[in-house]
């Protein structure tokens, strides 16, 4: 059983990255990656509704053409998170897991851009498998969702949101949650301004 997290966070190259602790106060953090600079920034969640209320958050800086990454365990929140993303962007219907569908489309009902939902739990192959979903042809125009991406989808675009959700794991009823977002690409160069 892993121990709640109580360990200070670090980014990609080791460096220890703070936040303020249930706050959800952007911490520090840049690494380099082969694509370019990565910005890192991770925060402490300490329930669904503060995860629901980052979404809101996060929303408010997507741009259509926006591909945003959701990594965590089963349970982790990114549907949570997802919910909350989509309140943010306001779009149409009710946001759930799409385990089932694969994939769902949220149109906007604010002239927004609409929200791509996709699941690739079940997608074992990379793009390839994912081509009959058309998210190439979706992105432009919308902020496209996918949890289970990690491997999948990363051709989409050179500038993504990656955001791992990790949560204590055993026997625990701990809603607490450490979300590392790292923004790969030029797109995401000022994230850490634009969240705090």
């Amino acid at each position: 059983m892993e121990a709640p997290h109580s360990s200070p966070a670090v980014d990609s190259t080791g460096t220890p990255v703070t936040g303020t602790p249930g706050t959800g106060t952007p911490g520090t953090g840049t690494s380099g990656t082969g694509t370019g600079t990565a910005v890192t920034v991770t925060l402490t969640v300490e329930s669904p509704e503060q995860m629901q209320d980052l979404g809101r958050r996060l929303a408010r800086v997507l741009a259509p053409g926006d591909l945003v990454m959701l990594t965590g365990e089963l349970g982790a929140g990114k549907t949570t998170l997802t919910r909350g993303l989509g309140e943010g962007l306001g779009v149409r219907g009710a946001v759930t897991s799409p385990t089932f569908v694969i994939a769902r489309v949220h149109p906007s009902l604010v002239q927004g851009p609409a929200l791509v939902h996709v699941d690739a739990y079940r997608l074992g192959g990379g793009l390839d498998e994912m081509e009959d979903l058309d998210l190439d042809v979706s992105l432009p125009e919308s902020v496209v969702v996918v949890e289970w991406g990690d491997g999948k989808v990363e051709e989409l675009s050179e500038d993504r949101l990656r955001v791992l959700i990790d949560r204590a794991t055993g026997d625990t009823d701990d809603e607490r949650r450490e979300v590392t977002l790292m923004g790969i690409g030029p797109r995401w160069a000022g994230l850490r301004d634009e969240l705090a």
